[in-house]
């Protein structure tokens, strides 16, 4: 029961995403009213990456086979009847593919629903191999996992309008989870309202005119990603529009030395390390060599960019002779390689260095310190939830870590929800069940519908065997969170203490509408009939 609760803080950690019935408009009509005065750049940016980041599945339809040898699991992808299915026959399931996922440029991978909840399928096509393979993170699975809720947190950067999940979900949605696939004008311009009503009179945000922080951040809270990024306190990442300053709703931490081609989002940070940014300072943005309105064709890109080298190289005559049989600078000095925390992609080296295939051996220190990046306004609550949450993510090692830091600004922390629940979680670790407790009951008194709370005290109070206790708590989360299978283990199996087989049953079952064929959650279907039988056994001898 420890393992589900902290495998199931990792699904709350951050915030999800879910489905609407409604299908959601796409970037070119979203974006129509802005083609009227906007026509020729319009256009062209339909064709950019941005603009396909997602859309609907039948829209990007790949049919494929993969057999992962590892879990002994066969995913099948094909059309049936206008419908992308995602069909996995060791469990006799299959799910309608709403939308997908990614430009294809690297990668795509697919959403589905139940029930009004979002997931992501567990496999996704990859460009370079031309094949399926198991999403990041699920590489070396030896079972098939369970459904994958879709984070809202990853939606922000592939849809446009995302909305917040139901209070005391994870991926569940009244109404739409977002309003439009791509990303739409107002993703790096801001409400245009105002713009459009005034026939282009009225303000409207142009990144190139802001000042550096803010000019940056319209790339940064998506490109951007770090070792760990923290949600300042009492902020959420959706809440971020352009002209805002990221760092106002994000702090970004990495590990100080780490080598940054481990990571796929990381061309931010290697951009700050180059000459070329140092040497320029605020003069230089992504935008300096991206126009993010046209993407150009591959029989143009290395002209494209080879004008962008030299519009601050202009010596004529370094032009002309700087090998002049490889009108690629790229191929030298942005040389593509692969990030480890998701194969089969490779990523351009954005550090920009004079000669790439020499080894910077700092580039090579995996230290455990973490240090903010583009987050001036680091404090010392963000340090301890991005400890708190390195830990939590699979480097054990920093738990006490986070602990100390938790407990030292413990005085601060009456409104920061949060953090709150961080500190319950490190003191339930450490073997302090009461603090965890108390702490856990101090934020229902904030947040009644607390996913965190609710679930985590649940299970402490069946621990102390206070079981009718244990059930309210366990019974209100799951009420609304029947997907999360850790939660329906752990109400099931306090159910079966209480000896009530059949509520243990049902609960069981309604968490394998979402998780088909998961073994362990079958497995104590199996076992069940022994709390049944003990209860009637009690029965007889009254």
């Amino acid at each position: 029961m420890r393992q589900d609760r902290i495998a199931l803080w990792l699904l709350l950690v951050l915030a999800a995403g879910a489905f609407a019935q409604e299908t959601a408009t796409p970037v070119r009509e979203a974006d129509a009213v802005c083609a009227r005065c906007h026509r020729d750049i319009f256009n062209a940016y339909l064709q950019t990456p941005m603009a396909n980041a997602s859309g609907v599945a039948m829209d990007k339809a790949i049919p494929g086979v993969l057999d992962h040898k590892a879990s002994g699991t066969v995913y099948r992808v094909f059309v049936q009847d206008g419908n992308l299915i995602l069909q996995i026959p060791k469990t006799d399931s299959e799910f309608r593919l709403e939308y997908f996922l990614g430009s294809g440029h690297l990668g795509t991978t697919y959403l589905y629903s139940i029930h009004g909840h979002l997931f992501e399928s567990p496999i996704a096509w990859y460009a370079a191999s031309h094949s399926y393979d198991m999403k990041p993170g699920l590489e070396g699975v030896t079972a098939m996992p369970p459904a994958l809720p879709m984070q809202a947190s990853c939606l922000r950067c592939h849809m446009s309008a995302v909305q917040k999940s139901d209070a005391g979900t994870i991926n569940y949605y009244a109404g739409p989870a977002f309003e439009h696939t791509g990303i739409t004008c107002e993703g790096c311009h801001g409400d245009t309202q105002q713009h459009v009503s005034s026939n282009g009179k009225g303000p409207v945000v142009n990144p190139a005119k802001l000042d550096a922080a803010r000019r940056d951040s319209v790339c940064i809270s998506c490109h951007l990603e770090g070792d760990v990024s923290v949600e300042k306190a009492g902020r959420s990442s959706l809440d971020y529009k352009p002209g805002d300053n990221i760092a106002d709703f994000l702090t970004y931490f990495v590990y100080q030395g780490k080598n940054l081609t481990e990571r796929g989002v990381s061309e931010v940070e290697q951009l700050g390390m180059s000459r070329c940014k140092r040497a320029s300072g605020d003069r230089m943005s992504c935008t300096s060599c991206h126009d993010p309105h046209v993407s150009p064709a591959p029989e143009e890109k290395a002209a494209f960019y080879r004008k962008k080298c030299l519009a601050c190289h202009t010596d004529a005559a370094f032009a002309s002779s700087h090998h002049p049989e490889e009108p690629d600078c790229t191929q030298c000095h942005m040389p593509r390689s692969s990030a480890e925390n998701i194969p089969h992609v490779a990523w351009t080296d954005h550090r920009i260095r004079k000669i790439p295939d020499k080894v910077v051996m700092a580039d090579l220190d995996n230290g455990e310190e973490l240090v903010p990046v583009f987050s001036p306004e680091a404090n010392q609550r963000d340090l301890a939830m991005a400890y708190f949450q390195a830990a939590m993510e699979g480097n054990a090692a920093l738990h006490t870590t986070a602990l100390n830091l938790l407990e030292k600004i413990r005085a601060g922390l009456s409104d920061d929800l949060e953090a709150l629940a961080a500190l319950a979680l490190e003191s339930e670790r450490q073997g302090d069940y009461k603090q965890a407790a108390d702490l856990f009951r101090e934020i229902l008194k904030r947040d009644p519908q607390n996913l965190t709370a609710l679930s985590n005290l649940g299970t402490l109070e069946a621990r102390d065997g206070h079981l009718p206790s244990a059930l309210i708590f366990l019974k209100q989360a799951f009420s609304r969170n029947e997907n999360i299978v850790g939660l329906a283990k752990n109400l099931a199996q306090v159910q079966c203490m209480k000896g009530d087989a059949a509520s243990a049953k049902a609960t069981l079952q309604a968490t394998l509408q979402y998780n088909p064929g998961l073994p362990d959650v079958q497995q104590m279907i199996k076992h069940l009939q022994s709390c049944g039988d003990a209860r009637s056994e009690k029965k007889q001898t009254q």
